[in-house]
């Protein structure tokens, strides 16, 4: 409002300032002479209404020009100052908008870094957790490896108990059987020794041993013959340390002889005996 008044001012004022111009050029501005008494002269000045009204349209038209110039150039100025207050309400605006994205930015990477931070975290603590278990395992480990030394050294110690009592059977075993063999060295020079080693070496004879035999055999057969020798019936009637296949092959035998040796034995002979089939190995 105080440029359209300032400009509306300046017109005005270039208008009287035209005015006054026309009308000073239209003047003379010689200076008063001196009267001359010897004569009277009476001059007349004619006026071109048509070149006073050019020369004032054409200072109207140039004060109209000089105004509208004015008001163009205040106008210019005033665009400009709009355009600066939009340039700078524009860079505000783009400085605000700047510090939004730098904000925003930070708190992407503050989230980022947060985030980081947890996955290091959680890393760190899926490490721990590896660790403890990996400890736990060589822990268990360990702990399995001396449960199992423990238990070979215990089992090494009942093998060699066991192998010490194994000795000390089969040295009680040998001895008994020295014993035996003593024994029966002596009841030879009876006849019922003689009886029943002739039956033990017609048994023997007729024995087809199988392959599950072993030395030191023991078996107690019970036969029933009749006089003269002719087995009747054989059975495994006591204690035998044979297997199934040695008892079956036991009996086989007796049967497979037949009869029993009976001459020269009368007077020891008995139908049911209960005979002990002995095998030490070849």
């Amino acid at each position: 409002m105080w440029a359209q008044t300032r400009a509306l001012g300046l017109s005005l004022g270039v208008h009287v300032l035209a005015a006054i111009l026309v009308v000073l050029g239209t003047m003379e501005w010689s200076p008063f002479r001196t009267p001359r008494l010897e004569a009277l002269a009476i001059e007349a000045v004619i006026v071109d209404t048509t070149a006073l009204r050019e020369r004032r349209d054409q200072a109207q038209r140039e004060a109209e020009q000089a105004a509208q110039r004015e008001a163009a150039r205040e106008r210019r100025q005033q665009e400009l100052a709009a355009q600066r207050e939009r340039e700078r309400q524009a860079a505000l605006e783009a400085e605000r908008e700047k510090v939004r994205q730098q904000r925003a930015e930070q708190m992407r990477l503050q989230q980022l870094r947060d985030q980081q931070e947890r996955e290091r975290q959680e890393k760190l603590a899926e490490q721990q957790a590896e660790l403890e278990r990996i400890r736990e395992e060589r822990a268990e480990a360990e702990r399995q490896r001396k449960l199992e030394e423990e238990r070979m050294k215990q089992l090494e110690a009942r093998r060699q108990s066991e192998e010490e009592a194994r000795l000390q059977a089969e040295a009680e075993a040998q001895r008994q059987a020295a014993e035996q063999r003593e024994f029966r060295a002596g009841r030879l020079a009876t006849l019922s020794e003689q009886y029943q080693l002739a039956i033990q070496a017609q048994v023997t004879n007729n024995w087809l041993r199988p392959p599950t035999a072993r030395p030191g055999l023991r078996c107690t057969l019970r036969i029933i013959q009749i006089p003269g020798g002719e087995v009747i019936s054989a059975d495994i009637a006591g204690s035998c340390n044979g297997d199934e296949a040695t008892r079956r092959s036991l009996v086989a035998a007796v049967e497979r002889a037949g009869s029993l040796p009976y001459r020269g034995f009368e007077e020891v002979f008995v139908r049911e005996i209960d005979f002990v089939f002995i095998y030490d190995g070849d």
